[in-house]
C-alpha cells in the first residue's frame, strides 16, 4: 500500500464535474488518464439497431430506444453514441467496442462477457446488478454511473480506467486486475474485493471504511487520512471487538 501525504493534490468537490478535461481528448483524475472516444456528430448517422452489416456497425448515432431484450454476440461498434437506451434484459457477447459513448442508458438486466472495450465512455448510465465477466478494459470510464450490486469477475485493464461519482454499492470485483484504476468521489459501501491484482490502484477521494476483503487490497495508494477508514473496514471483517 502505498500511502500519500497530506501536502499531495486531492480532488475538490467545488469542481463541476470530478473528471478533469484536457486539450488531448482525455479525462483525468489524479494522474491516471483516460483518451476519449473521437467523435464527429456530422459524420454519425442515426441506426435503429445495433447489429450492423456483417458484423459490423461504425460512424453511428443510436438513441432514445426501448427495448424488452438487447442482444448482441461477436458484434464489432466503431465510432458510436448510445444515448437514451432502456432495456429490461441486455445479453452481450464476444463484443468489440472502439470509441463508443454511452449516456443516460439504463441497461437493466446486463450481463456482458468476453469483449473488449477501447476508448469508451460511460455517463449517467443505471446498470444496477450488472454481470460482468473476462472482459477486458483499455480506456474506459465510468462518470456519475449507478453500478450497485454489480459483479466484475476476471475484469482485466490493459489500459487506463477510470470510475467517477459512481455508486458501486455491494459491487464485487472478482479475480480482476485492477492495476492502475483510479477510482473517485465513489459510493463504495460493502463493495468487496476478493482476490485479483491491485497494484497502484487510486483509491484517494473515497470513503474506505465500508469496503469489504481489506486484505486483498495490496500495493494500492490512498492518503493518510484514509487509513482509518480502512481500519474501520479490516475491524469489520475481522469481527473485532473495539471497547
Amino acid at each position: 500500500m502505498t500511502v500519500v501525504g497530506a501536502g499531495s493534490p486531492r480532488p475538490r468537490r467545488d469542481q463541476a464535474s470530478p473528471l478533469e478535461g484536457t486539450m488531448m481528448d482525455t479525462r483525468t483524475v489524479r494522474q491516471t488518464s483516460v483518451t476519449l472516444p473521437d467523435l464527429d456528430d456530422a459524420d454519425l448517422d442515426e441506426v435503429d439497431s445495433l447489429e450492423g452489416e456483417h458484423g459490423q456497425l461504425r460512424d453511428f448515432r443510436y438513441a432514445n430506444a426501448s427495448l424488452r431484450e438487447l442482444s448482441l454476440s461477436g458484434t464489432q461498434l466503431m465510432d458510436g453514441r448510445i444515448a437514451d437506451l432502456t432495456t429490461q434484459r441486455a445479453r452481450l457477447d464476444d463484443l468489440s467496442l472502439h470509441s463508443v459513448e454511452f449516456s443516460d442508458c439504463d441497461l437493466s438486466g446486463l450481463r456482458w462477457v468476453d469483449s473488449k472495450l477501447s476508448r469508451v465512455t460511460f455517463t449517467n448510465c443505471r446498470m444496477l446488478g450488472a454481470l460482468w465477466e473476462n472482459v477486458t478494459f483499455d480506456d474506459v470510464a465510468f462518470e456519475r454511473c449507478k453500478l450497485d450490486y454489480a459483479a466484475f469477475t476476471r475484469l482485466r485493464t490493459v489500459g487506463s480506467a477510470i470510475f467517477a461519482d459512481c455508486s458501486l454499492r455491494e459491487a464485487r470485483f472478482s479475480g480482476s486486475d485492477l492495476s492502475g484504476v483510479a477510482f473517485n468521489e465513489c459510493d463504495l459501501h460493502l463493495t468487496e474485493f476478493d482476490g485479483g491484482t491491485y497494484r497502484a490502484c487510486d483509491l484517494r477521494g473515497n470513503d474506505l471504511s465500508g469496503l469489504r476483503g481489506v486484505s486483498a487490497l495490496k500495493k494500492i495508494i490512498v492518503d493518510r487520512p484514509q487509513l482509518h477508514g480502512l481500519a474501520e473496514a479490516f475491524a469489520a471483517e475481522l469481527e473485532i471487538t473495539v471497547s
